[in-house]
């Protein structure tokens, strides 16, 4: 079973080693999806999602909303956002019943990256 959840944030960016528009300084309003994937406890939940918030809230949101990646990541490319936010949230996000399945990071609505560890 997998259990989600959706999140917003806005922030800016450069890609210095891209060759194109993207190589300036510019924003997205990102969508970040993080996946948890395990079995119903005695309570009925794989986690309660008050929980997955707070995670993905303490350890990603809070640092990338209204910042600039670049302070972060030397080339914040999507695929790197990915990676970064699976190493932040993988080892919070691993109970006795549930593991982070997935990461999905979208720079617009049509253009996104799954990463799954």
């Amino acid at each position: 079973m997998i259990c989600l959840k959706e999140f917003e944030f806005d922030a800016a960016h450069y890609l210095p080693n891209y060759h194109g528009k993207c190589e300036r300084l510019h924003g997205h309003t990102y969508k970040l999806v993080v996946q948890v994937e395990g079995l119903p406890d005695a309570e009925g939940m794989i986690i309660d999602f008050l929980q997955l918030k707070k995670i993905v809230q303490d350890l990603v949101i809070s640092k990338l909303d209204h910042s600039c990646i670049n302070d972060l990541l030397p080339q914040p490319s999507a695929e790197n956002i990915a990676v970064w936010v699976w190493q932040q949230i993988e080892k919070p996000l691993h109970g006795d019943n549930y593991k982070l399945y997935e990461v999905q990071v979208w720079e617009t609505k049509t253009s996104g990256i799954i990463y799954r560890g």
